[in-house]
């Protein structure tokens, strides 16, 4: 036998003593006893008053018929509620909490109206003072220019995506404006129910279209706006 099919048949044994050792674990693995890995409970969800349900219920009398939306999937405290006017803003007044993904609508007598909102990711958040200069049904939505640069699969979109149940501003919009100054950002719809509570957008605040669209009928046009 030459040397080099001696280091071949060496290299086979090495070989089949690391297959035989790798077969003994498996098995060892599989016996009684040893610990097993678990998938991960699934979160409790929780039992939606049926006063709540009614309010986010499908909306069939829609341009575009709304779904209901599973709001057992978000936290309790983002469901619509009217509470306490704790922002210290006057009546009529659209405040937009960003620490808590609160939006406040201020009502008379020291009430609110409170909705749970999804927010701009890090980088792209807007706040300050402005007005909702005007308000749309089922609006067309035009992503801006720098939008299109970091995401080319909008390029189909530069002239308006049309309305519809996946438009991106949804069933409703509130556009912000600074004195005569278009701020590019958006209160409107979405239909993602996870969304709310987190920082998910690129700067506008989202509420479910159940939300925006009892917003949308609550604030007129002209309508302060403050995001803190």
């Amino acid at each position: 036998m030459t040397f080099a099919q001696d280091a071949t048949l060496s290299r086979r044994a090495v070989m089949a003593g690391f297959a035989s050792l790798a077969a003994l674990a498996l098995a060892g693995c599989s016996t009684t006893g040893a610990s097993r890995v678990t998938a991960p409970a699934e979160p409790v969800r929780p039992v939606v008053p049926a006063d709540v349900l009614a309010m986010y219920a499908a909306r069939p009398e829609e341009e575009h018929p709304v779904p209901a939306a599973d709001i057992s999937m978000m936290a309790p405290r983002f469901w619509r509620q009217e509470v306490d006017n704790i922002t210290g803003e006057k009546e009529g007044t659209v405040v937009v909490d960003t620490a808590n993904y609160y939006l406040y609508l201020t009502l008379p007598n020291g009430r609110a109206m409170r909705y749970g909102v999804g927010l701009g990711r890090a980088g792209f958040e807007w706040s300050g003072k402005g007005h909702i200069a005007y308000k749309r049904k089922w609006p067309v939505w035009t992503p801006p220019a720098e939008m299109i640069d970091r995401q080319p699969e909008l390029e189909m979109y530069r002239h308006g995506q049309p309305p519809g149940l996946l438009n991106a501003l949804g069933a409703r919009a509130l556009y912000i404006h600074q004195g005569n100054r278009d701020t590019l950002y958006r209160v409107h719809g979405t239909m993602d129910v996870v969304s709310i509570g987190k920082a998910v957008s690129s700067g506008c605040v989202r509420l479910l279209f159940h939300d925006i669209i009892d917003l949308y009928d609550r604030v007129p046009n002209g309508a302060p706006i403050v995001v803190i």
